[in-house]
């Protein structure tokens, strides 16, 4: 036996991504995600670790979204002290992510109990019917950046506890998906016998804007694949902005102001960049334009770092102007600013995290929005199964916000074009090259009929068997 997998995360759902490999005593988590979704279910999740800290030799992160890496300080904060192996742009990106990630969750807290208490204080029913501590703290996403340790693509290296006969080493690919992103192939060595597992992490799209394409899978015996979009085919990056221009212009002609929510990282560069070439070609009148996201602000300056990750497009573009600033293109950072813009009476843009709608700043400007028919609720991207995105983009009647109940009554679309997921024929077009070696393989990040068809998909091409586990399951790959 060389490699026995046991899944964790991201099984049957698209969030929460954690797979835990053993091979020679040495045990690997590929990914430690925060999990999103309902809110005691997903607490239950991300306070339950697939193994006690100390057993564990080290973590791989395939990439820096929160659903990969947002429980790192978790299991810092529960004991573990191993390094973890991310790309450069990665570590760069998980720094300002995992400490925002901590502030969330701490401003949360304080504002649940600061409504309870004005709810005591004018006699009404002050209980707290949810959770009230964090997950982990500042302190704790701190340490957790300290633990880091850079991988480069391209290159095989031995990890943590590992030697060149026995254990793991990784080798990572530019997965084409965000900044940094990767798939890593994993070679797990004992007894003389090594197995191959290649974990895609998430697969992007060709032509996307910002970064470069995604790189072909590497041979490997086992797939372990996301399937986010299994059952899906996208529209054409193209017309998404033809779209953009018309939701934003009859907005614009009934007074109305755009809530866009978005992912701190990847999106909201992509639809400031998509923004700013509207503005340039007098596509869209030259509204204000919010960066309502301290966070996404630290991450656009990490995308303007790392020149490497760019396209072509995106470096031509870098030599005629300023890609992610111009003339109304404002970056709020204070408390203070963000309030603002709830008292302002003129059509704006504001682009805020998160963007499943479940936390941060964003869930402030919804409720002061989402009963004026006016305003637009612009959704950029995939909305998990029992996140207020999800409620949003069913346009249920009535949503809850911080606890409490509200109409929608604001018009709701999206812009899922812009996903930085392979569609089902992307995925089965990205995956053919290593299809000659594969014994087996692993959907993951998926959810059921996205996954089912999928695997349909795989089996009738390539005549691959297909498993799609259940969180705990578990598999020896021999």
């Amino acid at each position: 036996m060389a490699i026995r997998v046991q899944f964790w995360g991201a099984a049957r759902t698209v969030t929460g991504s954690s797979h835990h490999l053993e091979c020679a005593g040495r045990n690997i988590l590929l990914d430690c995600g925060l999990f999103q979704g309902r809110r005691r279910e997903a607490r239950e999740i991300n306070m339950n670790f697939a193994l006690p800290p100390e057993e564990v030799s080290a973590i791989v992160l395939s990439h820096a979204h929160i659903d990969h890496s947002g429980n790192l300080p978790g299991f810092v904060r529960e004991g573990y002290r191993g390094p973890i192996y991310a790309t450069p742009a990665t570590i760069d990106l998980c720094d300002p992510m995992l400490k925002d990630s901590a502030h969330v969750q701490e401003s949360e807290v304080e504002f649940i109990r600061k409504r309870a208490r004005r709810k005591l204080s004018i006699g009404r029913d002050g209980a707290i019917d949810q959770p009230v501590d964090p997950l982990y703290s500042t302190e704790d996403a701190a340490a957790t950046i300290g633990l880091f340790r850079p991988m480069q693509l391209h290159e095989r290296q031995a990890l943590n506890g590992s030697t060149a006969t026995e254990g793991f080493a990784v080798t990572p690919y530019g997965a084409g998906h965000m900044l940094g992103s990767t798939c890593v192939l994993m070679e797990g060595t004992e007894n003389g016998k090594t197995t191959r597992v290649l974990f895609s992490g998430d697969v992007g799209r060709a032509s996307l804007p910002i970064i470069k394409d995604p790189e072909s899978a590497p041979a490997a015996d086992y797939l372990i694949m996301e399937s986010t979009y299994g059952n899906r085919l996208h529209q054409p990056i193209g017309p998404v902005k033809n779209k953009l221009a018309a939701l934003i212009k009859r907005t614009v002609q009934r007074g109305g102001h755009i809530v866009m929510p978005a992912f701190a990282v990847g999106r909201s560069q992509q639809v400031v960049m998509m923004l700013h070439e509207l503005i340039r070609e007098k596509k869209i009148p030259e509204l204000p334009v919010y960066l309502d996201s301290p966070l996404a602000t630290s991450v656009t300056q990490v995308f303007e770092k790392h020149t490497e990750e760019w396209d072509a497009e995106l470096a031509a573009l870098a030599q005629q102007t300023t890609p992610f600033a111009w003339k109304h293109m404002i970056y709020t950072q204070t408390v203070q600013e963000s309030k603002a813009l709830n008292q302002m009476h003129v059509p704006f843009i504001v682009i805020s995290a998160s963007g499943m709608c479940e936390a941060g700043r964003v869930l402030h400007h919804l409720r002061n929005s989402i009963s004026d028919p006016r305003n637009l609720i612009l959704l950029t991207g995939y909305q998990a199964e029992n996140t207020l995105g999800r409620r949003l983009e069913r346009r249920e009647p009535e949503v809850r916000i911080f606890g409490e109940w509200m109409r929608l009554r604001a018009e709701v679309d999206s812009i899922g074009e812009l996903s930085g997921h392979a569609d089902q024929k992307e995925l089965l077009d990205w995956m053919e090259p290593v299809t000659k070696t594969l014994k087996k393989v692993f959907l993951v990040h998926g959810e059921p009929e996205a996954q089912q068809e999928l695997k349909a998909e795989i089996e009738k091409r390539y005549r691959l068997p297909v498993e799609i586990p259940a969180r705990g399951d578990q598999y020896v790959l021999e």
